[in-house]
C-alpha cells in the first residue's frame, strides 16, 4: 500500500520505528488512528511526501521489541495489565502529589501550572474507572475469543481513549508542553520528568489498545506479510 494512504495506526503497528517519528510530528497514532497520513500530515501543516519517504526508509529494519499483531488476545491483555495498568496507578498519584506541591510552592510565578494537580486527579479517576471496565468485562471476552460480543464494549473504550486524548491535550496547554520554565526548582522537573514518562506510556497503551488489540486487521497484516 502506499504509505501515504496508509493510516496513521497500521504504519504504527507495521513499520518498526514509525511510533517515534509519528510522535515526533505531533501525529496521533492512537485516537486519531484512522486517518491517513496524507490527511493527517496535511491537517498539521507537514510535507507527507517527505515523512512517507522517512517511513518507506524505516520498512525492513529488524523490528525492536515483541510484534504483538501476530500475539494470542490473552497474552496481549496479559501484557498491557501489567506493563500499563498497573504502571499508571504507580505513576499517577505520585505526579499529583508533586503537582499540588509545585503549584503550592510556586503559586505567585505567572508560569505556575496552576490546575494542573487537579487535572491530573480527574485524569486518575477516568483512567481507574476505564481500567476497570476493560479488566472486569472487555479483557475476559477477549481472552475467551468473544469478539463478536466485545464489539459494543470496545466502541466505548475506543470514545473514552478519545476523552484520554484530549486530556493529554489539556496537559500539554498546563505545562507549556511538558518544558520546565527557568529556574525551575528540582520538583518542578521532576515532575515534568515524570509526565512525560506518563504521556508516553499512555500513548504506546492506547496505541496497543485501539490499533492491535481492538482491530481485527492486524492479524490480517501479519498473515499477509
Amino acid at each position: 500500500m502506499n504509505t501515504l494512504e496508509q493510516s496513521l495506526g497500521s504504519i504504527a503497528r507495521s513499520i518498526p520505528g514509525a511510533t517515534a517519528l509519528l510522535h515526533a510530528n505531533q501525529l496521533d497514532f492512537c485516537c486519531a488512528g484512522n486517518l491517513t497520513l496524507r490527511d493527517a500530515a496535511t491537517e498539521r501543516g507537514l510535507d507527507a511526501a517527505d515523512l512517507a519517504v522517512q517511513l518507506d526508509a524505516m520498512r525492513g529494519d529488524p523490528p525492536q521489541g515483541r510484534d504483538w499483531r501476530s500475539a494470542p488476545a490473552e497474552e496481549l491483555v496479559g501484557h498491557i495489565v501489567e506493563r500499563f495498568h498497573d504502571q499508571h496507578r504507580e505513576q499517577l498519584p505520585e505526579l499529583i502529589r508533586l503537582a499540588r506541591r509545585v503549584e503550592h510552592v510556586h503559586a505567585r510565578r505567572p508560569d505556575c501550572p496552576a490546575g494542573l494537580a487537579d487535572h491530573l486527579q480527574a485524569m486518575h479517576q477516568e483512567l481507574e474507572s476505564h481500567m476497570m471496565k476493560e479488566e472486569q468485562v472487555l479483557f475476559p471476552m477477549l481472552a475467551k475469543s468473544m469478539r463478536a460480543q466485545a464489539d459494543g464494549p470496545i466502541s466505548v473504550m475506543r470514545f473514552e481513549h478519545d476523552q484520554h486524548g484530549e486530556a493529554l491535550a489539556r496537559l500539554a496547554e498546563l505545562t507549556d508542553g511538558l518544558v520546565p520554565p527557568s529556574g525551575a526548582c528540582n520538583t518542578w522537573r521532576a515532575l515534568y520528568l515524570g509526565l512525560g514518562a506518563f504521556r508516553d506510556d499512555l500513548i504506546e497503551h492506547i496505541h496497543l489498545e485501539n490499533n492491535i488489540l481492538f482491530d481485527e486487521t492486524a492479524a490480517a497484516e501479519v498473515e499477509q506479510a
